[in-house]
């Protein structure tokens, strides 16, 4: 597996890690049984578990591009080392940015967005 594969697969264990977040905070909060079944009057979510669910949803955005920039990468037999650190640096600043944001850090949060977003885009140039 090449180290682009192996990065979006660390991403995707990631990113089931960061949606269990918020589940397991709702079930804490509300109890089994209540997010078992319909959710229809559960209260309203805290603070918390908001941000954890704004964290979830944003990794699920930024995945959905990374993972087919290396798929695409991996198809066309594109690999090199732009792409292989455009990989390492989507993990590892997603890694550091879900950190800073559970944390509720400002301004710091957005750098490491950045760092992902670059790691993009040395993989889309990759492949032009």
């Amino acid at each position: 597996m090449t180290v682009e594969l192996s990065m979006l697969l660390y991403s995707v264990a990631l990113t089931f890690v960061l949606i269990l977040i918020p589940a397991t905070m709702q079930i804490l909060n509300n109890g089994g049984a209540a997010q078992a079944g319909n959710r229809d009057n559960l209260p309203e979510p805290t603070v918390m578990v908001k941000r954890a669910q704004r964290l979830a949803a944003n990794m699920k955005e930024n995945l959905l591009m990374f993972g087919a920039l290396v798929l695409l990468a991996n198809a066309s037999g594109v690999s090199t080392e732009m792409t292989v650190l455009g990989a390492q640096l989507f993990f590892y600043c997603r890694i550091v940015h879900a950190i800073i944001y559970l944390g509720g850090w400002p301004w710091i949060r957005p750098l490491f967005w950045l760092g992902g977003v670059v790691g993009m885009v040395m993989i889309f140039l990759a492949l032009l």
